[in-house]
């Protein structure tokens, strides 16, 4: 095999790759799951799993709940659903795992960051608040200083 051959193929990867991604950014309310995403660009849920990894820096699944919460916390700023209604507006199905996956990524539960929102970005334009809010996993936080 050769070096060109091997260039193109990873270029074609990476194409598989961006559809993936892309997919979940418009279908993240959808019930998606990494076996029906892998079907759709042919591959194996193992290899497109170890592959998005290696181009993103999280798996498939992490980087669709990533997405809910996302939706999730612009909703809950809205402060027009319940949690419960956001939960499944997001295509979560399980409250429980949706509540665990929000505090993990925000660091305080959807009811507790519904009401702390709500006053945060009073009067911050959408695209504004929406950068300031993003959600950064545990490990991409900088530490705490003394």
């Amino acid at each position: 095999m050769t070096s060109r051959t091997t260039a193109d193929q990873r270029r074609g990867d990476l194409a598989l790759l961006r559809r993936v991604r892309d997919r979940i950014d418009r279908e993240y309310a959808q019930p998606l799951d990494v076996e029906a995403l892998a079907r759709g660009v042919h591959m194996s849920a193992g290899h497109l799993s170890r592959q998005f990894r290696a181009a993103y820096g999280e798996s498939p699944y992490s980087y669709l709940m990533t997405r809910r919460i996302e939706r999730a916390m612009a909703l809950l700023r809205r402060g027009e659903l319940s949690v419960t209604e956001v939960c499944f507006a997001v295509g979560c199905s399980s409250l429980g795992t949706f509540s665990t996956r929000f505090s993990e990524l925000v660091g305080m539960s959807p009811s507790a960051y519904r009401r702390q929102a709500a006053d945060a970005v009073a009067g911050l334009p959408a695209c504004v608040a929406k950068q300031v809010t993003r959600p950064v996993r545990n490990r991409e936080a900088r530490p705490a200083g003394p």
